[in-house]
């Protein structure tokens, strides 16, 4: 039984989707450790500032362009990465799906974005970057501003859900729908952060790096291990 276990996993190891996998995750790790190199040298400093007036008005920067339906569409979009909306998000999934009794899965998505959610609060600590100060704040911040906490959370729920949901998704197409939803909503509540004058675009950018690079390798684990190849047929039994 061992043994089939351990071809099981190098199996997993060495097949194309853990490749690709290894080279997806070691490319957003990339680009966070790129992005936080450059913004702790400056070197982010005038595209920021580019970047974040790009979405104001050109006679007023106090105002995001688009006016007032604007600003109320980036405030409800961001609503999607609100630390509090994940957490009741993750809750419900992890709920429903152990009340299917998938109660590995559930395991595994909560403590897999819980986890995430301490790396980002760490990450937070260690560079301690001042907010945004061209614009006006549109939304309450506390905290430090790199990496984007609503990017990386957005980044790091929405992928590892639809990532490791595919797993009970037959049709191809459905999986495919379920990841464009996730890129696109994550991709939405980064770009509001900015709209709302909240965050540097390398804010960001570094979030949605971190993120993914955390789903990704949520996904590789799950995919790598054999964990539910291994354990649906007990759970199902």
């Amino acid at each position: 039984m061992h043994q089939s276990l351990q071809i099981l996993r190098t199996r997993h190891l060495l097949a194309p989707t853990a490749l690709l996998l290894i080279l997806l995750v070691s490319l957003a790790a990339g680009v966070f450790f790129w992005t936080a190199d450059e913004m702790r040298e400056g070197e982010t400093l005038l595209r920021d500032r580019q970047w974040l007036l790009a979405l104001r008005a050109p006679n007023d920067v106090a105002s995001l362009l688009g006016g007032a339906s604007a600003l109320q569409l980036a405030r409800e979009v961001t609503a999607l990465g609100s630390p509090w909306f994940l957490v009741v998000l993750v809750g419900g999934v992890g709920g429903v799906l152990f009340a299917m009794h998938q109660r590995r899965l559930a395991t595994f998505i909560v403590v897999s974005t819980s986890g995430g959610a301490l790396l980002n609060t760490g990450l937070k600590h260690v560079f301690e970057r001042a907010r945004p100060d061209l614009v006006p704040h549109e939304v309450i911040v506390a905290n430090a501003s790199f990496p984007s906490g609503h990017a990386f959370g957005a980044a790091m729920v929405y992928l590892t859900l639809a990532a490791l949901l595919t797993f009970r998704l037959q049709p191809r197409a459905a999986r495919v729908i379920l990841l464009a939803l996730a890129i696109g909503v994550t991709l939405a509540v980064g770009v509001s952060r900015v709209a709302l004058g909240v965050h540097w675009p390398s804010d960001v950018l570094a979030g949605w790096a971190a993120g993914s690079a955390w789903a990704l390798s949520n996904w590789f684990i799950a995919n790598a291990t054999g964990w539910f190849d291994a354990r649906d047929r007990s759970e199902s039994a």
